[in-house]
């Protein structure tokens, strides 16, 4: 055949040749051959010719790697699920909302008022000196605030305890008379009636309909701090206050159970009393909810269990309050403090104002109520809360 034709079937030649022969087995006598040329060529091949080994040993340990994945979060789906039916039966659901009736009508979005009481429930007479709980009967607020969900993200308003409204007509559990509507401080709707005419009173006084309610005591909070290692504050400023306690110096540091509660009561170091104490709270329930839920907290049994324990031996919601709901609620203040929302006072036209029932501070009446009207239509909220610096109007 000549040059040119060879060329020219080359092709045909090459298309045509048979496959190679297989690899010959090995001797019968190499037994150790013989089994790994057995292994080999039993297994399946891919479209890409046979798998090599390194291929076979790296699918085996990604096998076990996903195995032990998957019994990881079994085992953490059983223990939440456990923790999460534990905490449900010891939610303290003693609020009903609707004990005084004639209610605003529901609006759009989510509304909780969560207050922090005087409620020395669970202190002994030492702890009550050494956190300077002072006495007195009854059970008073030490705070409160509104906090708003919806569409238009979240929004944390301070109800000053020394604001002045109107507190609704009730039963006068001293006298066994009903009282008539009478002007008061915002506080004293809860020394009269406890949570339902607090919630009553807030109701009346902003035409929102209040969802949920939350409440915790001095004991809770403090071991709630103590619990998570205590929760880091930078001040602008000293900070020495006598009847709360509060012996603090400017700068960052990281706050116990027992300064933080002196923090958030003192209002004798603020130049708008009532107000700074008021945006003091904001900003440590806003840091406390954040560093709460930080990894290093959250998946570590032996933070979370303590810190939750502590919540809920003090905490008194609702009666159609779920753990998911308080769970929402923690999420939203926790996202306040990311800057996922708004900390705002009601706005304020006047602060120590006179009154039969001593010093008081006045919402101004408009931008109150525009407030408000936001809140409830679940509008962007543009009120900043910031007040107008007048006395005694």
């Amino acid at each position: 055949m000549t040059e040119p034709e060879s060329a020219m079937r080359g092709p045909e030649l090459a298309i045509a040749a048979p496959d190679p022969a297989p690899a010959p087995a090995p001797a019968p006598d190499d037994s150790a051959a013989r089994e790994r040329f057995e292994r080999f060529t039993e297994r399946p091949s891919s479209r890409y010719g046979p798998r090599r080994a390194h291929a076979r040993q790296a699918k085996k340990k990604r096998k076990r790697l996903w195995r032990a994945v998957l019994v990881l979060l079994a085992v953490v789906v059983v223990a939440a699920g456990g923790v999460y039916g534990w905490a449900e039966t010891r939610l303290n659901r003693d609020v009903d909302l609707g004990a005084y009736g004639d209610r605003p009508p529901p609006g759009e979005g989510t509304n909780y008022l969560i207050v922090g009481s005087d409620s020395r429930d669970g202190l002994s007479e030492e702890a009550v000196k050494d956190l300077r709980a002072g006495g007195g009967g009854g059970r008073r607020t030490d705070s409160m605030m509104l906090l708003h969900t919806g569409a238009n993200g979240t929004s944390m308003v301070s109800l000053p305890r020394d604001s002045w409204v109107t507190v609704p007509g009730r039963l006068d559990t001293t006298t066994g008379k009903t009282k008539r509507p009478e002007g008061d401080k915002l506080n004293a709707a809860f020394s009269y009636g406890g949570p339902e005419l607090l919630v009553h009173t807030v109701e009346k006084n902003t035409g929102l309909r209040i969802d949920h309610y939350a409440e915790i005591g001095f004991a809770g909070f403090v071991n709630i701090v103590d619990a998570i290692g205590g929760v880091r504050m930078c001040l602008d400023r000293d900070i020495k206050d006598e009847k709360s306690g509060a012996d603090l110096r400017k700068g960052c540091q990281s706050l116990n159970g027992k300064q933080a509660l002196a923090f958030v009561r003192q209002r004798h170091q603020e130049r708008e009393g009532d107000l700074g104490r008021s945006r003091n709270q904001q900003k440590f329930l806003s840091t406390l909810a954040h560093q709460a839920a930080r990894p290093g907290t959250l998946f570590d049994p032996t933070e979370i269990g303590p810190a939750m324990e502590a919540g809920l031996d003090t905490l008194i919601v609702d009666k159609d309050m779920s753990l998911r709901d308080l769970g929402r609620m923690f999420r939203a203040v926790q996202g306040v403090a990311g800057g996922k929302g708004k900390q705002i006072n009601v706005p304020v036209s006047g602060f120590g104002v006179p009154t039969p029932k001593g010093n008081v501070l006045k919402w101004d009446a408009k931008r109150s109520a525009r407030l408000f009207d936001d809140l409830r239509h679940d509008r962007p909220v543009t009120e900043t809360g910031k007040s107008r610096r007048a006395r005694g109007r």
